[in-house]
């Protein structure tokens, strides 16, 4: 491995660990975090790729803003799309898109102003071409649709590939992709569109052995750590928002029925917890009887109803847990029954 080759690929395995550690750190920052920097690096991937800056190693062209900077986009929207869903996909592409459109147009409005206060021409930063960038811009899209895409496809049960093997095939296909649509768009007609056809081919081919482990041990690292399961959606999930809308719905729909239900069950509990406050007050206070029967005096919940009088052993028994067994005291036995022996009846204490 030349120097070039292995600065090159050291370069790119830094910034795939930049940017799969900003969207590791979501659950603590959210994904701005993130955003910024796909932006961020959109921005530096169309600078390089307008300078022209390459590596050429054992004939193969290796430039540096597809080869490093772009293919860590695609890692980013890859794990964003396996772990915050469509929603946040959708809002990945479209920074990667509108900083893709944005950084030509300022590159030229650069130009334009040197011209009209007529000074040099900023050396530094690169005339992009018009043809290139929209090339770019279209493939880009169309590069991170087919991601989703084909990460669904090829995580059908019936196929059963493993998850490193798909995970693999998911990206060396949006990479290769990406070389037939931009190469295409860019170059299609000129003397090098074969060999930067090819070449590319190549270049992304080898970067992809290298990305493809780092991509699978940070999909097993994640799905360890958050407990995450990769769910399967369906395959234009990337463009269905209406489908996700309405399990968005539905899932808002069984919250609220739950809620429903835990908010009955409270109030029920509430409900017997006052009951059991009041007969517990009632034992503790002054209770009404009355001096002739001996009722007690009931008072209702509701101050609607009229009191209940109802005899003691009543009383007792619906407001305690108290059971009532009969026997006869030795006094009354001597009234009632005084001509009988006390143990031939078998009820004196």
């Amino acid at each position: 491995m030349t120097n070039e080759l292995f600065i090159l690929i050291v370069e790119a395995v830094v910034v795939y660990l930049l940017v799969l550690g900003a969207h590791a750190l979501r659950g603590r920052y959210g994904l701005a975090l993130f955003y910024a920097l796909m932006g961020g690096l959109t921005a530096i991937m169309s600078w390089v790729t307008d300078a022209g800056i390459s590596v050429h190693v054992a004939g193969i062209t290796f430039m540096v803003g597809s080869t490093v900077f772009y293919t860590s986009l695609l890692l980013g929207v890859f794990v964003v799309y396996v772990f915050d869903g469509p929603h946040a996909t959708r809002i990945a592409i479209s920074t990667v898109a509108g900083v893709s459109v944005m950084v030509p147009l300022v590159a030229l409005a650069l130009h334009f102003q040197m011209e009209m206060v007529r000074l040099e021409p900023l050396g530094y930063v690169p005339i992009p071409s018009l043809r290139i960038n929209l090339a770019s811009v279209a493939a880009t899209v169309a590069d991170l649709v087919f991601l989703a895409v084909a990460w669904e496809s090829l995580g059908k049960p019936w196929l059963g590939l493993p998850l490193w093997l798909r995970a693999y095939l998911t990206l060396l296909g949006v990479m290769w992709l990406d070389v037939v649509l931009f190469a295409t768009g860019a170059f299609a007609g000129t003397p090098d569109y074969v060999s930067i056809m090819k070449g590319t081919l190549s270049s992304r081919l080898i970067i992809s052995l290298f990305a493809g482990p780092l991509l699978y041990a940070y999909l097993n690292w994640q799905k360890a750590k958050k407990g995450l399961l990769l769910e399967n959606r369906p395959v234009l999930a990337i463009l269905n928002e209406v489908a996700e809308i309405r399990v968005e719905l539905g899932l808002a729909q069984q919250e609220i029925a739950r809620r429903k239900k835990a908010e009955l069950e409270k109030a029920a509990v509430i409900k017997k917890l006052e009951a059991t406050l009041r007969r517990v007050q009632r034992l503790e206070g002054l209770l009404p009887i009355c001096s002739s029967c001996r009722k007690i005096r009931v008072d209702p919940d509701s101050p609607e109803m009229p009191a209940r009088w109802i005899p003691l052993e009543t009383y007792l028994h619906e407001e305690t847990p108290v059971q009532f067994s009969h026997g006869i005291c030795p006094v009354c036995e001597q009234q009632l029954y005084p001509d009988t022996d006390n143990k031939t009846l078998g009820l004196s204490a």
